[in-house]
C-alpha cells in the first residue's frame, strides 16, 4: 500500500515537470520577440550630430512638411516617415561683380567673397527643409550666388561712387541687411562679407584716390614746413646756446690743444719721411708689374679680336643669305596680315558705325521716351485736368442756373398764386360786402373807407411826428382881433394846417358818417370851418 503511494508520487512529479516546457518555450518566444522589438525600435531612434540638422519628413503632424532639429533626436516611425540631414557647415561662395551700374550711371567692380550657412533658427530652418533638402552643395552655393548677385547689384544701384568708397559701412550694412533677407527665404544665414576690391571701368575711384593722396600730401606737406619752422626755431636756439658754451670749452682747451698739435706735428713729420721712402719704392715696382701685364693682355687681345673677326665674318655671311630669306617672308607675311588687318579693319569700322546706329537709335528712343514722360506726359495731364475742370464748371453753372431758374419760376408761381388767392378772397370779401348793403349798395366805398381810416390818422401824425420841436414860446399880449387867444389860434392854425378827413372824403365821392361830424358852410372871412364836435373827434389823433 505505502509503495503504490509513492509510485504515484513519482508519476505526478514527472507529469508536472512535462507541463513546463511548453510555458518556458513561450517565455522565451516572447522574449526574443521583445528584444527584436527593442532593436528595431533603437534602430529607428536617429540622434542629431552638432553640425548637422535632422530633417523627419513624411507625416510628422499638423500642416507641417517636415520637422527640424538640431541637437538630441527623434524616433522616425517606419513606412510613414523617413528621414536626412542637412550640413551645417559655412559655404564660401565667390562673387565676381563685374560691370554693376552705380547711381551715378559708373559701372563699378566689387569682387567679393559671401560665407553663408544654414542656420539653426527654427523658422530659418523650416525653410531649409522645404528648399535645399537632397540638393547638392554646388546646387546651394549656385543658387545664393545668384540671389547675391542679384541683391549686390540692387544695392549699389542706390549708392553713388563718393558714397561706395567713403561710406564702407554704410555699403557694408546696406549688403548685409538685402543679402541676409533675401538668403534667409531659402534657409541660409549670411555669416561673413570680405569685399575684396572696389574698381570702375572709367578709373573714378583711383582719380578720388589720387586726388584724397595729392590734398593728404599737401597738408602733409604743409604740416611738414611748420614743424620743420619748430624745428629750425628750435635748432637755431641750441645751436645759440652750443655756441656759447662751446667758445667757453674752446677757450679753455684751445691752449691744450695747441700743446698736442706741436707734439703731433713732429711725429707725423717722422712718420711721413718714412712713409715717403717706402711709398716710393713700392711704386717702382708695381709699375714694373703692371707694364709687363698689359703687354700680355695686348697680345693675347688682338689674337682673339684676329680669330673673332675671321668668325664674325662667316657668321655675318649665313646671316645675310637668311636675313635675305627671312625678309622676303616677312614681306610676303606682313603683305597678307596688311589686307587682313584691312578687311578686319573695314568689318570692325562697319559693325561699329551699326552699333553707333543702334546707340543713336535706342539713345532717341530713349530721349523721345523720357520727353514723352517729362514734358508731353504732363502736359496731355494738365490739359486733361483743364478740360475736366471746365466741363465741370460749366456742368455745376448750367445745374446752378437751372436750379434758380427753377427756384424763380417756383417763386413766381406760389406768388401769383397767392396774389390771385388774396384777389379772390377781396373779391369775395367785396362781394359779400356789396351784399350785405342790400338795396344801398353805395354804402359799400363808405364801410371801406372807414376801415382804412386808423391809417389815414395814422399818416396825418406822421406828418408832424418828426418835426424837432423843443420849445415853443408865445408872446401873448392879449385877445386877437377875433376877440379870441393868441395861443389858442396858434394851435388851430397848427391843426388846421393838416389835410382834412372830410375833404379827402368829399374828393372820392363818399359821405362820411355823422358822428365825424358836418362841414359848415363857408363864410366870407373864413375858408372853413368846423364844428366844435369835429375839433373834439379831430383833436384827438393830434395829441398822439
Amino acid at each position: 500500500m505505502m509503495f503504490s503511494t509513492n509510485l504515484i508520487s513519482v508519476q505526478g512529479i514527472s507529469t508536472d515537470a512535462s507541463s513546463w516546457v511548453p510555458i518556458i518555450a513561450a517565455l522565451l518566444s516572447m522574449f526574443m520577440v521583445g528584444l527584436f522589438a527593442l532593436v528595431f525600435f533603437l534602430k529607428q531612434y536617429r540622434r542629431c550630430p552638432s553640425n548637422r540638422v535632422l530633417v523627419v519628413y513624411g507625416k510628422v503632424g499638423g500642416k507641417r512638411a517636415a520637422k527640424c532639429l538640431h541637437g538630441g533626436g527623434a524616433f522616425v516611425w517606419p513606412i510613414i516617415q523617413s528621414y536626412a540631414y542637412i550640413g551645417l557647415e559655412p559655404l564660401v561662395i565667390d562673387i565676381p561683380l563685374q560691370g554693376a551700374l552705380s547711381l551715378n550711371n559708373i559701372r563699378v567692380n566689387v569682387p567679393s567673397t559671401f560665407t553663408v550657412g544654414v542656420s539653426t533658427d527654427s523658422v530659418l530652418m523650416q525653410n531649409a527643409a522645404e528648399r535645399l533638402l537632397m540638393m547638392t552643395e554646388d546646387s546651394i552655393r549656385e543658387q545664393a550666388q545668384d540671389i547675391i548677385l542679384g541683391q549686390l547689384r540692387l544695392v549699389i544701384a542706390t549708392l553713388s561712387i563718393e558714397e561706395i568708397n567713403k561710406d564702407r559701412e554704410k555699403f557694408m550694412a546696406l549688403i548685409n541687411e538685402n543679402v541676409a533677407e533675401e538668403i534667409n527665404k531659402i534657409g541660409l544665414e549670411l555669416i561673413n562679407v570680405n569685399i575684396r576690391d572696389i574698381t570702375d571701368e572709367s578709373d573714378y575711384i583711383e582719380a578720388i584716390g589720387k586726388r584724397a593722396a595729392a590734398e593728404a600730401i599737401n597738408r602733409a606737406k604743409v604740416e611738414v614746413a611748420e614743424q620743420e619752422r619748430d624745428g629750425s626755431i628750435g635748432e637755431a636756439a641750441a645751436l645759440r646756446e652750443q655756441d656759447v658754451r662751446v667758445a667757453e670749452e674752446q677757450s679753455k682747451s684751445e691752449q691744450g690743444r695747441k700743446d698736442a698739435e706741436r707734439a703731433q706735428r713732429i711725429t707725423i713729420a717722422e712718420l711721413e719721411s718714412q712713409a715717403i721712402t717706402g711709398e716710393v719704392e713700392s711704386k717702382r715696382d708695381y709699375e714694373i708689374a703692371t707694364a709687363e701685364r698689359n703687354a700680355e693682355t695686348i697680345a693675347a687681345r688682338k689674337n682673339a679680336e684676329q680669330e673673332q673677326r675671321i668668325k664674325v665674318a662667316e657668321a655675318e655671311s649665313l646671316a645675310i643669305d637668311g636675313e635675305n630669306t627671312s625678309n622676303a617672308q616677312i614681306a610676303e607675311s606682313n603683305a597678307r596680315l596688311a589686307e587682313v588687318r584691312a578687311q578686319a579693319k573695314q568689318r570692325a569700322e562697319i559693325a561699329s558705325a551699326e552699333a553707333q546706329r543702334a546707340i543713336l537709335e535706342k539713345e532717341r528712343e530713349e530721349e523721345i521716351a523720357r520727353l514723352s514722360k517729362e514734358i508731353i506726359a504732363p502736359q496731355e495731364i494738365e490739359k486733361k485736368q483743364i478740360e475736366i475742370a471746365a466741363e465741370a464748371k460749366a456742368e455745376r453753372a448750367r445745374r446752378e442756373a437751372s436750379g434758380e431758374a427753377d427756384a424763380i419760376l417756383a417763386r413766381y408761381l406760389a406768388e401769383a398764386e397767392g396774389i390771385q388767392k388774396v384777389l379772390e378772397a377781396k373779391a369775395k370779401g367785396y362781394a359779400n360786402l356789396v351784399a350785405s348793403c342790400g338795396d344801398q349798395p353805395q354804402l359799400a366805398p363808405t364801410l371801406l373807407l372807414v376801415e382804412k381810416m386808423p391809417e389815414l390818422v395814422r399818416e396825418q401824425v406822421k406828418a408832424i411826428s418828426n418835426l424837432q420841436i423843443e420849445k415853443i414860446t408865445v408872446w401873448d399880449g392879449g385877445r386877437g382881433s377875433d376877440g379870441g387867444n393868441t395861443t389858442s389860434n396858434f394851435l388851430s392854425g397848427m391843426i388846421g394846417s393838416l389835410p382834412q378827413v372830410h375833404e379827402l372824403a368829399e374828393q372820392a365821392g363818399i359821405d362820411l358818417p355823422e358822428v365825424l361830424g358836418r362841414i359848415k358852410s363857408p363864410s366870407p372871412p373864413e375858408n372853413t370851418l368846423i364844428e366844435a364836435k369835429a375839433d373834439q373827434d379831430v383833436a384827438p389823433p393830434a395829441e398822439d
